[in-house]
């Protein structure tokens, strides 16, 4: 009996981060800055400033503090930061929109009670009621994504945190 193509998805899906992770263990973490940068980044960086001995110095320091055993301030390839950095700090709450709610328009701010601004991304726009500091939750969702429910709307749409 021939296997279906749909058979063969999750098992594939299953696969791709261990291709990933053979593709990242080539990298070696041991490689000075100037074997793992690129000329045009490693001079972009001003590190063709650096005497040898500063170079090494802080090429040492990178070995003893490796990627993700750092506590940094991440930041995404446009410089915005990243709120979640970890999935284990990925969890639902829920709070409330300061002011007043109209409705979803396709790219609206919205600034929660507990000192969050998030913005609608999609076109979405479910049908909602009006309401003054409506009750929201915003949830998890795939590849990094958020949701989010207000109180009086018949669906969630996907949002990004912005502050």
């Amino acid at each position: 009996m021939p296997m279906r193509s749909r058979h063969l998805i999750l098992p594939l899906l299953l696969t791709m981060p261990l291709c990933f992770t053979a593709l990242h263990a080539d990298t070696p973490q041991t490689a000075g800055l100037q074997q793992r940068m690129s000329r045009t980044d490693f001079k972009e960086a001003g590190l063709d400033k650096l005497s040898p001995r500063e170079l090494a110095h802080l090429d040492r320091w990178l070995q003893q503090h490796p990627y993700g055993k750092v506590t940094t301030r991440v930041v995404d390839s446009s410089g915005k930061p990243v709120f979640y950095a970890s999935d284990k700090k990925r969890q639902a709450f829920e709070s409330r929109i300061v002011g007043h709610f109209s409705g979803w328009h396709g790219t609206d701010r919205f600034t929660l009670a507990n000192g969050q601004e998030w913005q609608q991304v999609g076109t979405d726009q479910p049908m909602c009621m009006n309401a003054d500091n409506p009750v929201v939750k915003v949830k998890p969702s795939l590849f990094g994504n958020w949701l989010m429910y207000v109180h009086g709307c018949n669906d969630n749409v996907h949002v990004k945190r912005i502050r």
